[in-house]
């Protein structure tokens, strides 16, 4: 059978949720303030935690939470919660975003605060950053979604909330030679005016992603044909409508299915074929990372 991992941002509760009836579960507490990534390979949960923010005062919303402190983290543990441990030392991350792996026993996931796009092997050796982007105004800087797909890594900068300003990028798993990861040649923009795209998936040549921005074209799953080299992506299908903040994504073409959770606490379920969608569960918190469970 099929389920979901779903990660809970503020209680830092990993939770299954069976995709046939919604039945949900708590397989693990206590998952280290914030979590937002998980990604699971043979047996071993792996996620990703932005850390502890700090309550700016008087400021309203998502915006009053800081976290611009160095105290995220990279995790792993069993499937069954046996065996937790941090991948890497304590100030390595910023705040740890979506989560992916090439499947060739590396980790790749963006790290919003910290503007850049790093991997590491399953061990959490060869740590290195991929992407390092100057400070820019308005968060423009800020790497959050993350996907790789063959020899090329794709990543998000949402830019400003429900600014419009919204960009996915494209370049290779490995920074080209006599280069450095705060300057590449190869970094190649796919769209750019996006209303504030967030989790990132490839699958069969098609870039999937979630959007957090302004509606009508915010808060919903889009889909594109990756381009050739060179060329910008085309524009996007907009496949659900109406989310509530947008943020992670699990797609599953056996299934026929995307799943994506938001910030209402609830799951998703997305014909690919465009036959409409259903709600899977309502977790009655904010929910970040997806990643299925077989």
């Amino acid at each position: 059978m099929t389920a979901l991992l779903a990660l809970g941002i503020a209680t830092r509760t990993m939770f299954r949720v069976e995709v046939a009836d919604g039945r949900s579960k708590i397989l693990h507490k206590d998952s280290a303030y914030s979590p937002d990534g998980a990604v699971l390979l043979d047996g071993t949960i792996y996620w990703t935690t932005m850390g502890r923010p700090t309550r700016l005062a008087g400021i309203d919303g998502e915006a009053a939470f800081d976290y611009s402190a160095p105290n995220g983290g990279l995790h792993a543990m069993g499937v069954d919660g046996t065996g937790r441990r941090d991948l890497l030392p304590a100030g390595t991350v910023t705040s740890g975003k979506q989560l992916a792996t090439d499947n060739r026993g590396w980790l790749y996931w963006a790290d919003r605060e910290g503007m850049r796009v790093a991997s590491c092997r399953l061990d959490g050796s060869e740590y290195g950053d991929l992407i390092v982007n100057a400070p820019e105004p308005d968060r423009m800087a800020e790497c959050v979604g993350v996907a790789v797909d063959g020899d090329y890594l794709y990543w998000s900068q949402k830019g400003p909330s429900k600014g419009g300003r919204g960009r996915i990028f494209r370049a290779g798993l490995t920074v080209p030679a006599g280069e450095s990861p705060e300057r590449r040649s190869d970094i190649e923009t796919l769209w750019s005016g996006l209303p504030e795209p967030i989790d990132l998936q490839v699958v069969d040549g098609i870039l999937y992603w979630t959007d957090r921005g302004a509606e009508p074209d915010g808060n919903t799953l889009n889909r594109a044909p990756i381009p050739a080299p060179g060329e910008a992506g085309s524009p996007p299908e907009i496949m659900a409508r109406g989310l509530q903040e947008a943020v992670g994504l699990a797609v599953d073409p056996r299934a026929g299915l995307a799943y994506v959770s938001d910030l209402s606490g609830s799951i998703l379920a997305v014909a690919l074929d465009g036959t409409g969608d259903r709600v899977v569960a309502d977790l009655g918190e904010m929910l970040a990372g997806l990643t299925l469970i077989r």
